[in-house]
């Protein structure tokens, strides 16, 4: 193995709740240092030497590519006569959103790659006003997801106003007319304290054509805290306004209504459905002036009920549809262009997709809506008019992105759209696992694998365990390139339903958060060793993915068990849990782990903090850090500090490797890069665990 870059390793000790806290890498902190410029070039060089003739890297890419080629589609929104969505064919970059005229003609309506060749350009959102007239969209640049909003004329595709700075994570709602609408936008830098440019939010209502910096009526958020997120939304007809609030991604919100016909657009006489209360509520007003409520409140896997707007207080909700004791509620559409009306509801049920059909004024189970197999179903897309039929995006393993439509009169689901693209997908066998983790707590976990190579198969192989577990997330069945190359070679791949995520609802996020975060990661360890038990595969051929949040999930697994796993991809992680809150939206998430400031949270997070857990001396498996020069949301400096620590520390031959990425961040990407980035950490994997790529 070429020796690694070499790293300063500084004296810096602090003193932290009666902690001593050494961090020698602190350096590597400043990306734009000399130092740290110099270091990551020499990390880039390694990288490319031991990366680039890998065996099989020719021919994966173009088998990721052909998988990829299959596209997407998604469900479409209905604005009257005209509809909007979005689709990817296999010669496209990125989703391009079109719409459907009432003559039928098809146009395009935002193209990333139009609007920037380089493909660092993408679509982060879109919202048509209630005529469909009017489109609110935004795009980032340079994978920054800072959120510049436009508006455009759908009948000219002309844009009439824009760039909105500011927009990131804002939310859009029309007033009728399209004349104007409500959305959220960060105070100006030159208004908050240094280092707080990404908080400070407000709601504001913006009348098309005007100066957002000098016209704009402020609505909401004066005074709360600087790490909320609102949320806003307005009836169809107009007449009611919601407004939601929660701090930082805690799992609870604030909740208010106004009634717009009692009280001005820009003076709205907000009341208050739920402030204070530990549960997540929204509300939705329907064509038949009920609210609807959708909460988690007494019932950690969800209830929907129904309330008058006018006092929809939670003394006044009556259940709809109670909580189920297994199911999760997930969504729900009202289908009442009917002698009876339907209430649709979808539901995740370990993981697995499924709808169920109700009388909407009871709230009685009238039966299923049939689909295809054991999935994912996408949001359910109603008319705003109302109606007889629903749209929801599908997809499982072998499926790419579809789009189903049931129609209540018949009680058929029939395929609305498919993506675009031909491919020849393998056939796997998947298969959904319960196995016990360290406290006796049942855990599920997908396994997918080629067939006849289930457990009597001879083994053991090469595998993939992947995890999330954090922030109410649930990993459900989507078609994936990459699972599927993977497992075409010979591979088997796994992903564990961890707590932390919503896959049995709160209470199973909530065993994952907090004081409790360990189980996450005992959940993790307890899936490789199920895996490793029933012969699927062995400790030197397991690998272990994860990103963000669940880049904090493979760091703290191979550092708590180097010896459990062989190789690691640890992509936008954080891993520096003492500091994590100083930097990209890091303070969003101190509900999710604790803060540091506390010394009892800075306990927990200290407990099992990755980049503080590395010992000298230790057999480190191999291990490829992926990080993102734009990634606004978590600094890359968790991965180069926890990479320049296991190199100095490791005692075995595996590499240790960084791959930094410029141009693109944490989310959306353009799919050459992707493919790039999937052939480099399977190719890494798969040298690793004697997978055969092929040539």
């Amino acid at each position: 193995m070429t020796p690694y870059p070499p790293a300063q390793r500084q004296d810096i000790v602090e003193e932290i709740h009666g902690h001593r806290v050494a961090d020698p890498y602190r350096w590597l902190e400043d990306a734009d240092s000399g130092d740290t410029r110099d270091w990551l070039a020499a990390q880039d060089a390694l990288f490319r030497k031991v990366v680039d003739d890998l065996p099989g890297r020719d021919r994966l890419r173009r088998r990721l590519r052909e998988l990829l080629g299959a596209g997407s589609v998604g469900a479409p929104v209905w604005r009257g006569d005209r509809r909007f969505f979005t689709r990817r064919t296999a010669d496209q970059e990125h989703p391009v959103l079109y719409t459907v005229d009432p003559d039928g003609a098809e146009r395009v309506l935002v193209d990333p790659i139009a609007l920037d060749p380089d493909g660092t350009t993408t679509l982060d959102g879109w919202q048509p006003d209630k005529e469909g007239r009017r489109l609110a969209y935004k795009i980032s640049h340079g994978g920054d997801e800072e959120s510049l909003l436009y508006v455009m004329d759908v009948a000219t595709g002309e844009t009439i106003e824009g760039p909105i700075d500011r927009a990131r994570y804002s939310a859009v709602a029309w007033l009728p007319g399209g004349e104007a609408y409500y959305y959220t936008r960060r105070l100006h830098a030159r208004d908050v304290p240094e280092g707080e440019e990404q908080y400070h939010r407000r709601v504001y209502l913006h009348r098309v054509g005007t100066e957002p910096d000098t016209d704009d009526v402020l609505i909401f958020g004066e005074g709360r805290d600087k790490t909320n997120y609102y949320g806003v939304g307005v009836s169809r007809d107009g007449r009611w306004l919601t407004i939601s609030s929660s701090q930082g991604t805690a799992p609870r919100n604030d909740l208010w209504i106004a009634d717009l016909s009692a009280s001005a657009p820009e003076r709205p006489e907000l009341r208050a459905v739920q402030e204070g209360v530990d549960a997540e509520t929204g509300l939705h007003v329907g064509r038949d002036g009920r609210a609807y409520v959708f909460t988690d409140r007494d019932a950690p896997r969800g209830r929907l009920c129904v309330a008058d707007p006018a006092d929809p207080s939670p003394d006044t909700w009556t259940d709809l549809v109670p909580e189920d004791p297994e199911a999760v509620l997930s969504d729900f559409a009202i289908l009442d262009g009917l002698e009876r009306p339907r209430l649709l509801v979808g539901w995740t049920r370990h993981a697995i997709s499924e709808i169920t059909v109700h009388d909407l004024e009871t709230g009685e189970r009238l039966g299923e809506v049939p689909v295809p197999g054991l999935g994912s179903i996408g949001g359910i897309v109603e008319r705003p008019e109302g109606g007889h039929e629903a749209w929801f995006g599908y997809t499982d393993n072998v499926t790419p992105s579809s789009v189903l439509r049931y129609d209540a009169r018949t009680g058929e689901t029939t395929t609305w759209a498919s993506a675009p693209g031909r491919v020849e997908v393998p056939e796997i066998e998947t298969r959904q696992v319960v196995y016990t983790s360290r406290d006796g707590t049942d855990v599920r976990m997908l396994v997918m694998s080629g067939p006849g190579s289930g457990p009597d198969a001879p083994g053991p192989r090469p595998a993939i365990l992947y995890g999330y577990g954090g922030f109410n997330i649930s990993l459900t069945p989507a078609y994936s390139a990459s699972i599927l190359a993977w497992v075409e070679a010979g591979g088997v791949y796994a992903i564990a339903n961890l707590r932390g995520g919503s896959e049995e609802g709160e209470e199973w996020h909530r065993a994952g958060m907090r004081e409790h975060k360990q189980n996450v990661f005992d959940d993790f360890h307890a899936a490789a060793e199920k895996l490793i038990a029933d012969g699927l595969t062995a400790s030197d051929r397991l690998a272990i993915s994860g990103g963000s949040n669940g880049g904090l999930l493979v760091g703290a697994a191979l550092t708590q068990r180097p010896d459990l796993y062989r190789a690691v991809v640890c992509s936008a992680p954080l891993l520096d849990m003492v500091r994590y809150e100083r930097f990209g939206l890091g303070q969003t998430w101190n509900d999710e782990y604790g803060t540091a400031d506390d010394p009892e949270e800075f306990g927990w997070l200290i407990g099992y903090s990755p980049y503080h857990r590395v010992r000298p001396g230790t057999a480190y498996p191999a291990t490829l850090f992926t990080t993102f020069g734009s990634d606004t949301r978590v600094d890359p400096l968790h991965a180069r500090k926890l990479c320049a620590a296991l190199q100095h520390a490791t005692a075995s031959d595996a590499p240790i490797l960084l791959r930094n990425e410029s141009e693109v961040g944490h989310s959306a990407r353009s799919v050459s890069r992707s493919v790039d980035l999937t052939t480099d950490t399977l190719s890494f994997m798969a040298a690793q665990t004697g997978l055969d790529l092929g040539r």
